[in-house]
């Protein structure tokens, strides 16, 4: 198991075991400076330091394989498999090259050790700065609470607003100082899956490519370093998916903190002072108390305890509430409360009026009842209008804008969307708009198409099958999640599986037109993940979870044909998973397991015709059975005296430019991506290095079928 999400919602309550969670993250962030540290380190004594070169690159192995990469949620995709084991992969392969005494490569400084440094300095800095920030707002509002609790309710009024004032003003800097580091610590945890990843990638690249028997290594390294790539770039874009909601959670958050809970979680909770009465006199304790109104329980957690003291938690059965008043105790924001197990009232002290209320109306006393006012956007239905709009939506672009690069990827004005969803859904005439018309572009179409969509009163896919769409795509059995999203689909009510019919039959046709307008199966997944499925509640871990959701828009595309043939054979329920600790379907990609070469002699060797295009696919990342097989190093005649056969110099490789188209979409790379990583397309290609040798056969793809 990973870390489990922090939720926004604890930034507001920072209970304890919030802070022991968001203590994992912080050690966790250590642990990861320090291996980027590490790496630097052992980067710099690599190149600067040919005649250590062996024990250097031992060293840096070892150090790759060392690290483990932790990770939120409960399951990881494939792609987040095959980058979890990509440093063993990296370290195992650094040893052959060490075995075989290859030489360093120059300006390796720029693609390994700068990218690092500038992830260490700006991404894991600035979050130990939001955490020194963070630590000061909760020392300056906790100590500021304390005495403010003190104040006696006799004093002036204006001094006691005056002080409510600035007990409000520290808390709000408090709770939106932990808002900005829960969220960049767990914005680092997650983006270091590529950002550490593709700089030792690239460095690995340069590595292989500088002499004669490396560059052979290199043509085993290219299928690897392409299927890793697309892993990447999947991850980046499930990461930047996620991000946008996480920040419009966190926006939300922030205007009304109180309002978004967590299923099975506690009514109310937070921090209550309780009266307590010895001999020597009355003394204040402070609990951490959460209370479940269906059952009536209030545990109560002591925070303050002394040394010797036997205290413990207490679980109390609530009779009733009542508010005291003002001019009966010299404290503020008290009430009184009666239990089953004790005897008497329980005296208790909240930390603002506001606080007083939320807690007497939970516990159903006789304060009035307060709520927080809740902004909603104006949802839409799936009606005749609806499918109406689709459909107009769906001829247009695919009688203007099938092929347009980007499409439905790049975002119309904000403006016009409005004005488009404005004429078409006015009441007095709906539908009664021409999308062929000039007036309204492509971006605008597809825009609105997705703003629709997205604000329907519930998704396309419904909240109802939602979590067992998502427990599908985490299953490690491909075959498993094929039959189980086949099935579910056909528990969609009519009307939501005639829409998602008729949207997966469009983003067919669109992927069809791959090579002109960029869009994979895989694209269309990040893009309509979020937007056909959701989860009801507003959390982090549901966020976590949008990954999950494109890989189900993912696999519907891919196996639209077989999905809407009809319902499975038996449609009573889906296939049973098998359980988690069976074999995998495919095994993640790698390249250290595959069969050893002979010993080369140091001749040129072309990988212009690597037969990359020979690999074979089979729906949602299967290897089909024309595996490539490794390729077998053989020793060349020497060459006659007197020929013009003479070697060329190994051609140097840009990776810069593959690594930065992958970075604007990735789709230039590749024609098709299926579910979690597997190439469906030409591989990366290197210049010829020597013309007259014969093209060898491709190197190992790292997916083995299961046996």
């Amino acid at each position: 198991m990973g870390h489990p999400p922090l939720e926004f919602s604890d930034c507001y309550l920072d209970s304890p075991d919030f802070r022991e969670r968001l203590k994992c993250y912080e050690q966790e962030l250590e642990r990861t400076n320090k291996f980027i540290k590490d790496v630097i380190k052992d980067g710099n004594a690599l190149i600067a330091a040919i005649r250590s070169y062996s024990s250097a690159v031992q060293k840096f192995s070892q150090t790759l394989q060392s690290f483990q990469f932790d990770f939120i949620g409960d399951t990881l995709t494939d792609d987040e498999i095959n980058i979890a084991e990509s440093f063993k992969e990296f370290a195992e392969l650094l040893q052959e090259v060490e075995l075989e005494r290859s030489m360093m490569v120059q300006n390796a400084s720029d693609l390994l050790i700068k990218p690092l440094e500038n992830f260490r300095k700006e991404q894991i800095g600035f979050t130990k700065e939001r955490k020194k920030k963070f630590e000061k707002d909760g020392e300056k509002f906790y100590s500021m609470l304390d005495r403010h609790l003190h104040l006696s309710s006799k004093k002036k009024e204006s001094q006691l607003q005056e002080a409510d004032l600035q007990v409000d003003k520290e808390r709000h800097n408090f709770f939106e100082s932990s808002l900005e580091y829960v969220y960049q610590i767990q914005e680092v945890q997650e983006s270091k899956k590529f950002s550490i990843v593709e700089p030792v990638l690239a460095f690995l690249h340069s590595l292989f490519t500088y002499n004669n028997l490396t560059v052979e290594l290199t043509q085993d390294f290219l299928p690897y370093k392409q299927q890793l790539q697309l892993s990447l770039q999947n991850t980046r874009n499930h990461f930047s998916s996620t991000r946008e909601e996480l920040e419009d959670l966190k926006k939300r958050m922030k205007e009304a903190p109180l309002t978004c809970k967590l299923p099975g979680q506690p009514t109310i909770e937070g921090y209550l002072y309780t009266q307590e009465k010895w001999a020597l006199g009355i003394s204040w304790v402070k609990y951490y108390c959460q209370y479940e109104k269906e059952a009536k329980t209030l545990r109560m957690t002591p925070m303050d305890q002394k040394p010797g003291a036997k205290q413990s938690t207490l679980d109390l059965t609530l009779k009733s509430c009542v508010r005291r008043k003002t001019d009966s105790i010299d404290k503020r924001f008290c009430f009184d409360i009666e239990t089953n197990e004790r005897s008497g009232t329980i005296t208790l002290q909240a930390l603002s009026e506001a606080n007083r209320r939320l807690w007497m109306e939970a516990m159903d006393g006789k304060e009035p009842i307060y709520h927080s006012p809740i902004t909603k956007q104006e949802e839409m239905e799936l009606n005749e209008v609806g499918f109406k709009f689709v459909r107009k939506c769906i001829n247009a672009v695919e009688t203007k804008g099938i092929s347009t690069e980007g499409v439905y990827r790049t975002v119309g004005s904000n403006i016009q969307v409005q004005k488009l969803l404005n004429a078409f859904f006015d009441p007095k005439c709906p539908g009664d708009v021409d999308l062929q018309s000039s007036d309204w572009d492509i971006k605008t179409i597809t825009s609105s198409l997705k703003f629709y969509l997205r604000n329907l009163s519930e998704p396309v896919m419904t909240y109802k099958l939602h979590k067992e769409l998502v427990l599908a795509a985490k299953s490690e059995n491909l075959d498993y999640r094929l039959g189980a999203i086949h099935a579910l689909v056909y528990k969609l009510p009519d009307k939501n599986r005639e829409m998602l019919e008729l949207l997966i039959r469009h983003l067919v046709n669109v992927c069809e037109h791959s090579r002109e307008n960029l869009m994979s199966p895989s694209n269309m997944g990040v893009i309509f993940g979020p937007t056909l499925m959701r989860a009801q509640e507003d959390t982090v871990a549901a966020m976590m979870n949008i990954k999950f959701q494109n890989i189900v828009v993912e696999i519907l595309i891919e196996h639209f044909g077989k999905i809407y043939s009809g319902p499975p054979e038996d449609s009573a329920a889906p296939p049973v998973p098998p359980p988690r600790v069976a074999a995998r379907r495919h095994k993640p990609i790698t390249i250290s397991k595959r069969p050893l070469r002979e010993r080369p002699v140091f001749f040129g060797a072309s990988v212009e015709e690597s037969g990359a295009d020979r690999y074979g696919q089979t729906p949602n990342g299967s290897i089909s059975s024309e595996t490539p097989k490794p390729l077998l190093r053989s020793r060349l005649p020497a060459p006659r005296p007197g020929g013009d056969e003479a070697v060329r110099p190994p051609a140097e490789v840009d990776l810069g430019k593959p690594v930065a188209r992958l970075q604007d979409g990735g789709a230039k790379l590749v024609a098709g991506k299926a579910a979690n990583g597997v190439v469906a397309s030409p591989a990366l290609r290197t210049p010829t290095l020597h013309a007259r040798r014969p093209a060898p056969r491709p190197g190992v793809c790292g997916r083995e079928d299961q046996r």
